[in-house]
């Protein structure tokens, strides 16, 4: 967490997603998961896309990297390092996933092979990228998951059943960071873990990623989590980022009528839930998407509002929304 960082401003963008759009075709309808996405990633900062489920975070980041399935639609680009990732071909990308921007799954338990050791699948990397003989690959996979609080040397862990789901996630993240990436993206990493192992996960995470200088984009649904560890954070509903500024901004004064009732969500604000249900993503509502939601909605919120620049003393500040 760099929070004695100046404003994002000052700091030269690493990733720079620009009207990025993401449909499926289904035998329901085109769902509508991501549009009209613009964000941009500094380096060392750390990144949160919070919202509610379905809502299309997640969407965001298999299309970064191209992991989205084959009925998906992907328009855009995203600039990393001067190339569209999303223009690249299949080995460009190979080379770019795990060496230069890294993804952390939100179910280890579907990701780790469970016949395979923790220490060679942390080694694998190595051995594919950095081509690594296999000895010196897993003593540096052994000396990362140490690091995790995962065994040493004198006894090195074993399998994934192993080991508990949040020690798995560990292994996730050892696996991830073993290249030293520009960009870890963590997708969900509290899922299935209570709230004290994730914000020690967490933590060991945050630790590591300043370690090596990379940059973190978070998604996640934790509003807490993404307070405690992010620099800035971009709210999301049905699709659209709705407001986006530093994380003290969106705490202390949110924007946005989404981001008000999502806050009013938590236990110390009451824990007041959001009236009515999160609409289709096949037929989305006209104009603002929280329109039949919104306890400040207008008239001329029928048509769709504009992602605009707010003054702001923290840095850049925007929100979608005709109140401003």
């Amino acid at each position: 967490m760099n929070r004695h960082l100046p404003s994002s401003s000052y700091f030269r963008p690493l990733l720079c997603i620009d009207e990025m759009y993401v449909s499926f075709d289904t035998s329901l309808g085109r769902v509508k998961a991501a549009q009209n996405i613009c964000l941009e990633l500094h380096e060392r900062e750390t990144l949160a896309i919070v919202g509610e489920t379905g809502c299309g975070k997640s969407v965001i980041a298999s299309a970064i990297l191209q992991l989205l399935p084959s009925n998906a639609s992907v328009k855009g680009k995203a600039i990393f390092l001067g190339r569209d990732l999303l223009s690249l071909g299949e080995r460009e990308m190979a080379d770019i996933r795990g060496q230069e921007i890294a993804i952390i799954f939100q179910n280890p338990s579907l990701s780790l092979n469970p016949i395979m050791k923790v220490a060679e699948q942390v080694a694998e990397p190595l051995q594919i990228h950095r081509r690594l003989p296999r000895h010196r690959a897993i003593s540096k996979a052994e000396d990362m998951l140490s690091r995790f609080k995962l065994g040493d040397k004198a006894s090195p862990v074993m399998y994934p059943f192993q080991l508990s789901g949040g020690m798995n996630q560990r292994v996730m993240i050892a696996t991830s960071m073993i290249l030293s990436p520009k960009i870890l993206i963590a997708d969900e990493p509290s899922k299935g873990l209570d709230q004290s192992l994730a914000r020690q996960v967490m933590k060991e995470l945050a630790g590591i990623k300043d370690e090596i200088g990379a940059s973190l984009l978070l998604i996640t649904h934790d509003l807490l989590l993404a307070k405690e560890v992010s620099d800035r954070i971009a709210v999301m509903y049905c699709g659209e980022i709705v407001e986006a500024g530093s994380s003290a901004e969106i705490f202390d004064e949110p924007l946005h009528p989404y981001t008000k009732a999502l806050l009013n969500c938590l236990p110390e604000m009451g824990f007041k839930p959001i009236p009515g249900s999160s609409p289709s993503m096949i037929d989305p509502p006209e104009g603002c998407r929280f329109y039949p939601r919104c306890r400040e909605r207008l008239d001329r919120c029928l048509l769709s509002p504009k992602m605009i620049k707010v003054e702001s003393d923290d840095g850049d500040r925007e929100v979608r929304c005709w109140l401003y």
